[in-house]
């Protein structure tokens, strides 16, 4: 018999310890020291999978595209003239190549639009949206851009080279001295799978109790009796139907979620939706959902949402001036600024909010 003496045991007996935390290590994707560093997005087929196919992924990268864009794109005249003549591949507008491009730079990083200028004064005709995951990027050792090459989607057909100044490219926070942009889905992919497994767990789990698992006890070993009942149980069970079978040939046994579960997912999934839409930046409120949300607490996130989308406002402004040669004025849709200031104004001293009219504007180092 074992010796029961606490003073007999030995450290090496704990074979469970919990190990800490960790998170992988990352070095900036930057230009290399030969001729030439080439780059290309190998993960963003799962990454716009994830857009075409998670609802939540595409509802909020749709609807921050829709609001960074805003109501109108103003310019000068001869500006807006040469804008409405952008088709894209024939059905386009500026405004919508506009909402792709954002779309596909924070789905990928990157989103690219071959310029298409006239032969003789070279002036800007037409802007062609391309696939993100067909392009790559080409960087000299002096971590300078050198070229754009597409690769072909006709097995055996060399890539196709592009000057940078016949590519429109939006990037996505890129940082240090990468080559690329930074996928806003990289970041939210964690978040999205348990998302996902929680939804899928429940689909079955609400299945199950609709349509229960049954485990049937054969009182016999031919296979060809055991696939004829195994086909007629099945049929009766998928169409709903009662089952008549003789006494005592078969028996069975429910196999199901017991009653008295005190498991809820519920909380679980509203956690991983309300991060989710933390991570990517978009209050819920703005996508019409108010539940969780005072007025006052509203007011709060729908005034920080405007501060972030005026900045992409303005970095866009920014590159297609740069890129284009294009001034153009992006509008946020509704701002909420001045109608917060004028609440503060009657509540006075009183007000919940007060709000100053200096906290209603970004600046540097605030």
């Amino acid at each position: 018999m074992g010796s029961l003496d606490i003073g007999s045991a030995t450290r090496s007996d704990m074979t469970n310890n919990v190990d800490d935390i960790t998170v992988d290590t990352k070095s900036p994707e930057g230009a290399g020291t030969q001729e030439e560093t080439t780059w290309s997005n190998t993960n963003f087929s799962k990454w716009f999978g994830m857009y075409k196919l998670i609802p939540e992924v595409k509802i909020a990268m749709d609807m921050r595209a829709i609001w960074t864009v805003g109501k109108e794109i103003k310019s000068n005249p001869e500006v807006e003239v040469l804008l409405d003549g952008i088709s894209g591949c024939g059905f386009d507008t500026f405004r919508s190549i506009l909402k792709n491009m954002i779309v596909m730079r924070r789905v990928g990083g990157d989103a690219y639009a071959e310029i298409i200028r006239n032969s003789d004064t070279g002036a800007i005709i037409n802007l062609k949206p391309l696939d993100p995951g067909s392009m790559v990027i080409v960087f000299d050792k002096k971590g300078i851009l050198k070229r754009y090459e597409q690769t072909s989607k006709v097995h055996g057909n060399p890539n196709k080279e592009f000057k940078p100044e016949d590519i429109f490219h939006l990037t996505n926070k890129r940082v240090a001295d990468e080559m690329h942009g930074v996928s806003d889905i990289e970041a939210l992919e964690s978040i999205i799978n348990a998302n996902k497994e929680s939804f899928d767990d429940m689909k079955k789990l609400m299945h199950r109790w609709v349509k229960p698992m049954m485990k049937f006890m054969l009182d016999t070993d031919d296979d060809a009796k055991i696939n004829s009942l195994v086909a007629l149980f099945d049929a009766a069970v998928n169409k709903g139907e009662n089952l008549y079978i003789p006494q005592g040939t078969v028996e069975h046994e429910l196999i199901a979620v017991p009653s008295n579960s005190t498991l809820n997912p519920l909380p679980w999934r509203e956690h991983l939706r309300n991060y989710f839409f933390q991570v990517v930046g978009i209050p819920q409120i703005i996508l019409g959902s108010s539940g969780e949300f005072t007025e006052s607490t509203a007011k709060i996130a729908y005034l920080a949402f405007e501060q972030s989308v005026d900045d992409e406002q303005t970095d866009i402004e920014d590159q297609i001036w740069n890129q284009l040669g294009l001034r153009i004025e992006l509008n946020f849709p509704a701002s909420l600024q001045n109608e917060m200031l004028s609440d503060e104004a009657k509540d006075g001293t009183q007000g919940q909010m007060n709000v100053q009219p200096n906290e209603t504007t970004a600046g540097v180092g605030e």
